[in-house]
């Protein structure tokens, strides 16, 4: 990979005119017959997705295949990260028909493999933690088929609220870096980037496939991409998604730059060198996007 020289952050791009995305993150547009489908379902059942909340640009290609990401706990979260479109503020108090909820929509959709999300819940004493165990139990109850990747929040670093949701045995637990260590505290509201390197050790003592995902294109050096691959294999993650950010809205930090395909096909090459067993790096990559293929990395 070419070789870069100094370093920038999101601050330094704020008053610079927005950059026009390139060709290969062009996307389709919602419409099909099995996006209409998952919609209605999900506003009957009245629940929650990170695609819609986050409005990831795979939406179109995984809705029109059946998949989605459930965010459960609501979506108002108490943590304002400079990346996120997920709304901010006081949330309303845990659905208890939630759990069964999502595990009915699962049940109708006839998913080989879950993927369930959380706003964080720093309002509430355990964080969520017991609802997530909840929501596990309910859908591993009425879908015994089906494997299930979750996509935690930090905890506050707290073991025991990790263990609360690993002892439900989900087949894949997730938290993510998000970005570099430099740029954590700009990126990231509240979190902590050694915290969320203590999650994912957490999780690997429980013997469950561990995973994190970063963005680039925030302000960060290649090197310090490989830097973090280095921490994340100190803590024994096994997979990890790097992917494009693209900025949600106008609120949201600027993008520093655009990464080509072949950058990121270059760090899939170093990130497998470094030991990872699953790799998902390219622009449009997000942390659920083929994550049926991480369940036995």
């Amino acid at each position: 990979m070419k070789k870069e020289t100094g370093t920038s952050t999101p601050l330094q791009h704020h008053n610079a005119p927005p950059e026009r995305k390139p060709h290969w993150l062009k996307t389709g547009i919602p419409g099909g017959k099995k996006f209409v489908e998952l919609k209605q379902l999900l506003q009957n059942s009245q629940l929650h997705t990170i695609c819609q909340s986050g409005r990831c640009p795979n939406q179109a290609e995984c809705w029109e295949a059946g998949t989605a990401t459930f965010m459960i706990l609501g979506n108002v979260c108490t943590r304002g990260c400079a990346f996120c479109a997920t709304q901010t503020g006081k949330p309303l108090p845990p659905d208890p028909e939630e759990p069964l909820n999502v595990a009915k929509a699962i049940q109708h959709l006839k998913l080989n493999h879950a993927v369930i999300t959380s706003v964080d819940r720093d309002d509430l004493p355990d964080g969520g933690a017991t609802h997530w165990a909840q929501t596990i139990k309910q859908v591993k109850h009425l879908n015994p088929k089906t494997t299930i990747e979750v996509l935690i929040p930090d905890f506050l670093g707290n073991e025991s609220l990790i263990h609360t949701v690993a002892n439900a045995q989900p087949d894949v637990m997730a938290h993510n870096l998000e970005t570099v260590e430099r740029l954590t505290p700009i990126v990231r509201n509240k979190a902590n980037y050694k915290t969320s390197l203590h999650v994912i050790h957490t999780i690997h003592k429980t013997g469950i496939t561990t995973k994190s995902g970063i963005m680039v294109g925030l302000g960060e050096t290649t090197g310090e991409i490989i830097q973090t691959m280095d921490h994340l294999r100190n803590v024994h993650c096994d997979v990890i998604t790097i992917g494009q950010y693209l900025r949600p809205t106008k609120h949201n930090l600027p993008v520093a730059k655009y990464r080509t395909p072949e950058e990121f096909d270059a760090l899939k090459k170093i990130a497998h060198e470094k030991g990872f067993k699953h790799v998902e790096s390219a622009p449009l990559v997000r942390s659920s996007y083929h994550a049926e293929k991480h369940v036995n990395p």
